[in-house]
């Protein structure tokens, strides 16, 4: 089942894809948006054009646990994905990829690929939706359910 991973930001959207076989979640692409409406634009093209039968959002959950406007936003952002593009959408806790791609970013620069201050700002959001991807593949990251 390909599933594609959407980390949500303001400015940037990070895109995650995972093999036909639910297995292995890769960066795919870091989406410049200027409006939540351009960002939903650009994704339902990546679904149609990737084949993407599930859809993952991350949720930035606050460190206390609590839902803030940002948390909000993707959850209505996803709603309104799952209802466009008629593919099941599942919420996963993402407060920590953030992190988890700046330290996978170092340690390929420590192992010496060459990564630009621009370069790891441009990945950095497809590397947080691979991170939070892989772990909802592995079943270490279990879904939230953001109904009740």
């Amino acid at each position: 089942m390909r599933t594609l991973g959407i980390d949500l930001g303001a400015r940037r959207v990070g895109l995650a894809l995972s093999d036909e076989g639910a297995q292995f979640a890769t960066p795919y692409e870091v989406l410049e948006v200027a409006s939540p409406e351009h960002a939903m634009a650009q994704v339902l093209e990546v679904i149609a054009k990737e084949g993407v039968e599930r859809i993952v959002v991350g949720l930035p959950i606050n460190m206390d646990d609590t839902i803030g406007p940002s948390a909000r936003a993707a959850a209505a952002f996803g709603q309104q994905l799952a209802a466009q593009a008629q593919k099941p959408v599942v919420y996963v806790d993402e407060r920590l990829s953030s992190f988890q791609a700046d330290q996978s970013m170092a340690e390929r620069r420590r192992s010496g690929e060459k990564l630009t201050h621009r370069r790891k700002k441009e990945q950095r959001d497809a590397v947080a939706a691979a991170s939070f991807l892989q772990s909802f593949l592995d079943g270490r990251l279990p879904p939230i359910d953001i109904t009740g």
